[in-house]
């Protein structure tokens, strides 16, 4: 099999399609030969995070990469927290598609608010969108692998789900609670020869991760006072993950972790299952297991 049929006559979802991880996901997947169908909400989920949003825009420039490449895609604006607009969507796919192969489910937000000054709907945003959003996905496309006689399932997790985060305790405890969906779904869709496995990805040069809050929170964390100007933040962010890096990487390329989601997709990865795979730039060796 050469590298460019490694996912020949696939179909595949992504929940945050738009830009980031799940952009580059969907060309990895689409230069793999897969069909895909990209999910993102395309609109502001938490007004307090700092992030810009992913645009409708963004969404189209996503499906225009994968048209280019060769494959078929299908856009979809649909909010993760919407379980019934993201069953209507996995209807629309086993009708257009024929049926579902792959599920890489995404999706998420991230903010940083130390416990003492949290607002309920600090917590409630992060976690609704993270967990509750994630287990939508599951719940609402996994049905189609079943038809399909068997499929993968990829969840994103996040290396902060793996250690306590500074100002990010809602963000932690979202992401380390992905390892244990993913757990569970692996031990209840293994009969149906489905696979379920998590990504745990470090620091990706996205809006997630490139915005004033996150500067102050990395300054931080380095033992440094943000100076509330973006750009002096940014260089002294990039100096003090750099120096906390192994690997000497601030921010790591979403093209980068693309590739260990495609493996994790393929037949290649068809004993792995229950599994955490983590593309973390180095950060992984401060994890004890």
């Amino acid at each position: 099999m050469t590298k460019a049929n490694l996912l020949h006559g696939k179909i595949a979802v992504i929940t945050g399609a738009a830009r980031g991880i799940g952009r580059a996901t969907a060309v990895a997947f689409a230069n793999e030969g897969a069909d895909v169908v990209g999910l993102d909400i395309c609109a502001m989920v938490d007004s307090r995070s700092g992030v810009s949003p992913a645009t409708p825009e963004d969404l189209e420039e996503t499906g225009r990469l994968v048209v280019t490449a060769g494959p078929r895609w299908l856009g979809v604006q649909a909010d993760t927290r919407d379980l019934p607009a993201l069953r209507t969507a996995a209807k629309r796919v086993e009708q257009e598609f024929g049926g579902l192969d792959i599920l890489f489910a995404n999706a998420g937000i991230q903010s940083f608010h130390p416990l003492l000054e949290m607002e309920d709907a600090d917590w409630s945003i992060t976690i609704d969108t993270n967990v509750t959003g994630t287990a939508n996905t599951l719940r609402a496309f996994a049905p189609s692998l079943v038809k399909r006689g068997g499929g993968r399932i990829i969840l994103t997790s996040s290396t902060q789900g793996q250690h306590g985060t500074l100002n990010g305790a809602a963000y932690s405890a979202s992401k380390w609670a992905i390892i244990g969906l993913m757990k569970s779904a692996a031990l209840e869709l293994g009969r149906h020869k489905i696979t379920v496995n998590a990504l745990v990805p470090g620091l990706i040069d996205t809006p997630l991760t490139r915005h004033e809050e996150r500067y102050a929170q990395a300054i931080q964390v380095a033992g440094g006072t943000p100076t509330g100007v973006l750009v002096t933040d940014e260089e002294a962010a990039r100096k003090g993950l750099s120096r906390h890096s192994p690997l000497g990487v601030p921010w790591i390329d979403p093209n980068n972790i693309a590739p260990v989601v495609v493996f994790l997709a393929s037949d290649a990865a068809c004993m792995v299952s229950g599994a955490a795979y983590a593309a973390t730039g180095g950060d992984s060796a401060n994890i004890t297991a």
